[in-house]
């Protein structure tokens, strides 16, 4: 039996503080063509789900998340000048927001 009990928000993975979560913006040709669409790309950590993501974009951005789609990139081995080398795999978020708001990335 424990002494201290542990906060549940610490055992589901932090819902608290979910700034660890989007790295960075995607800033593509792609990316701005989306844009149009309402559709924003987000560079997420992998161990990251929709809902993480979803809240993330809310507190950082302030604007709202209607659909979040994940697209996972597998890790794979590639040559380079002759040698092999190990690219490390990725995950990309399409955020989109509801219609009228925008986020300003650059």
């Amino acid at each position: 039996m424990a002494l201290f009990k542990k906060d549940s928000k610490e055992e589901k993975g932090g819902q608290g503080d979910l700034s660890w979560v989007i790295k960075k913006p995607r800033v593509t040709e792609k990316a701005a063509f989306l844009t149009e669409h309402h559709q924003y790309i987000f560079d997420v950590e992998q161990k990251s789900n929709k809902n993480q993501i979803k809240k993330a974009v809310k507190d950082q951005y302030k604007v709202t998340p209607v659909a979040v789609n994940i697209i996972r990139q597998a890790a794979r081995k590639e040559l380079v000048r002759g040698r092999k080398v190990h690219k490390k795999g990725n995950k990309k978020a399409i955020v989109t927001l509801k219609k009228g708001e925008t986020i300003d990335l650059i």
